[in-house]
């Protein structure tokens, strides 16, 4: 029984078959556990301050590296092309005559000069205006509405959801030549349908009354997938206790919507506002696929990006790249005072 027992810390216990005196298991010099081998005490080494120190390193390197690519593509896609424009709008551009080869010259505020009183620089602005104003009274509720209906739902909700996401999937190439060939005025679809109804016909893109409008419904058609999505999943998220509270209360499907649908989803609403504005400010494809070119009748659809598609591509010589750049940057800013404006009067003031 004696040589099962272990000594406490520190107490000489005794010792093999020869009853020589001395140190329990596990136990150093100086009592303690873990000390003198190591063995038995339970312990992994962690390989002292060096060991520590490489796990240390590993860990930023990895979380260093995966930024640093991050800080590159942004760098090379996003940074460096807003600084060239900028350069590019105050420079001049032309040809030596001997040489043929392009000379940069420092232009100052010509470019800029230049633009402003091009008689189509008024009317883009305008077209841009307007298309984001309809945008937003089509684009924005339209969105909305369905994702309310479709919450509403309780069968053949999944379905319904592939069919509103399916216009996202199209290329936008594609769906605007869906579009064009409804809006067609001699076989197209809709035409088609206005005869069979013994209504009177549209020229729809061809028309510059009907032009922008057209457009819009176009661009909505195409994008309302993913806004829908967004929204459904905000409605999702709220209590049903809420709803339960306010049928109760004797509040019907408008006063549901009004009181506990839009106050609950007032942050994403806002947020999506604002992207919309953003994203209408920049019409492009859409007239460009439409109206062929994209200035439409009487330059009814003509934007400000395909302004700027105009001066860089379209027209002759090589210094209209820069005349391109100073519209581009109007525009930038334009966009960064709206968004800082925004987000400023829409903070939390509490």
């Amino acid at each position: 029984m004696a040589e099962q027992v272990l000594s406490r810390p520190g107490r000489r216990s005794p010792g093999g078959a020869g009853g020589k005196p001395g140190w329990g298991p596990g136990l150093g010099r100086s009592g303690g556990p873990g000390e003198g081998s190591g063995k038995g005490s339970g312990r992994v080494p962690d390989g002292g301050p060096n060991g520590r120190f490489l796990r240390v390193l590993r860990r930023q390197l990895g979380a260093h590296g995966f930024l640093i690519g991050a800080v590159l593509c942004f760098a090379m896609f996003s940074w460096y092309p807003m600084i060239r424009e900028i350069i590019m709008s105050f420079q001049q551009t032309h040809r030596d005559k001997i040489t043929r080869r392009p000379e940069t010259t420092w232009a100052g505020f010509q470019n800029y000069t230049r633009i402003i009183h091009d008689p189509t620089f008024a009317q883009a602005w305008k077209n841009t205006i307007e298309f984001s104003l309809l945008a937003l009274l089509i684009g924005f509720a339209v969105p909305f509405l369905t994702a309310i209906v479709l919450n509403e739902l309780r069968h053949a909700r999944g379905y319904l959801r592939i069919l509103v996401y399916l216009p996202v999937m199209l290329p936008p190439a594609s769906a605007l030549l869906l579009f064009q060939y409804f809006y067609d005025p001699n076989y197209g679809l809709f035409d088609h349908l206005l005869r069979m109804l013994h209504l009177p016909t549209s020229q729809f893109v061809q028309s510059s009354g009907s032009a922008l409008v057209s457009v819009t419904v176009a661009s909505t058609w195409m994008n309302m997938g993913g806004t829908t999505l967004i929204y459904l999943a905000a409605l999702q998220n709220i209590p049903g206790e809420l709803y339960e509270a306010a049928e109760l209360d004797g509040a019907g499907i408008l006063g549901r919507v009004r009181h506990v649908t839009i106050p609950q989803t007032r942050l994403i609403l806002s947020m999506m506002l604002m992207l919309q504005i953003v994203g209408t400010m920049q019409l492009f494809i859409e007239p460009f696929i439409l109206t062929n070119g994209g200035a439409g009748p009487g330059n009814s659809t003509v934007s400000v990006v395909n302004l700027i598609y105009q001066y860089a591509f379209n027209l002759s010589g090589s210094s209209n790249y820069n005349s391109a750049s100073a519209l581009g940057v109007l525009l930038m800013l334009v966009l960064g005072v709206f968004s800082a404006g925004y987000l400023w009067l829409s903070r939390d003031r509490d």
